[in-house]
């Protein structure tokens, strides 16, 4: 920090951000929240509707110290978040690097990168941060698409809403290694170690449509 003002380097810890399990692989700083976050743009929204939990996969983006989430002006969580006092919510980011076998069963698992937010959602109201929010939430995907792409109109901002939901009650949890064996189970005869999982992307088509003057954009090429 460089001054009063300055950002905290680090989230603080929570009764809802501090795991019950492998607290040694949670993580508060900024740093490893914001790149966690940043490398994708599919979360997971949670939330309470009529008393029942509901989980609902949504496109994203995080801009600064907060994070916009992609809707439909009809759908239960952006109405329920444009009440007062808003919508509670628990959003989930998730990128799994790695399978761990191991000799036994038990001791499967997976190595990952998660962030966990907690927080209060609201619909964005004002027309030029919705705007904002919508550039974001496509370049998140592809990042530099939205200048290179027809900025919606009227009539589909209409039926477009945004959730705001501000990075204050956040955490990020990581596993990273290999196989935790017990002592006893090295001599089995069965292979252990490490599968990796690595995220691709193919090579573009083109619509069928597409003018063949209009030359592959090099933010795609960049994939």
């Amino acid at each position: 920090m460089t001054g009063p003002d300055a950002t905290p380097p680090a989230y603080p810890a929570t009764p809802r951000t501090v795991p019950t399990r492998h607290r040694e692989r949670a993580a508060y700083d900024r740093a490893s929240v914001h790149a966690i976050l940043d490398e994708a743009f599919l979360c997971h929204l949670g939330f309470v509707r009529d008393g029942a939990p509901v989980v609902l996969p949504t496109l994203y983006a995080r801009v600064g110290e907060r994070l916009y989430v992609h809707g439909s002006t009809g759908s239960r969580p952006v109405r329920m978040g444009a009440s007062d006092p808003g919508l509670a919510v628990c959003l989930t980011v998730t990128h799994v690097d790695a399978l761990i076998l191991a000799r036994s069963a038990f001791h499967h698992s997976l190595n990952y990168r998660s962030v966990v937010v907690h927080g209060t959602a609201h619909r964005v109201t004002e027309a030029e941060e919705v705007r904002t929010a919508l550039d974001a939430i496509v370049d998140q995907a592809v990042p530099g698409r939205s200048a290179d792409s027809r900025p919606a109109n009227a009539r589909e901002l209409a039926a477009t809403a945004v959730l705001r939901l501000d990075l204050a009650e956040v955490s990020a949890k990581v596993r990273t290694g290999g196989p935790a064996d017990d002592p006893e189970d090295a001599g089995l005869p069965y292979w252990t170690g490490t599968v990796p999982l690595v995220r691709g992307y193919g090579a573009p088509v083109p619509a069928d449509d597409l003018d063949p003057s209009v030359a592959l954009p090099d933010y795609l090429s960049a994939l």
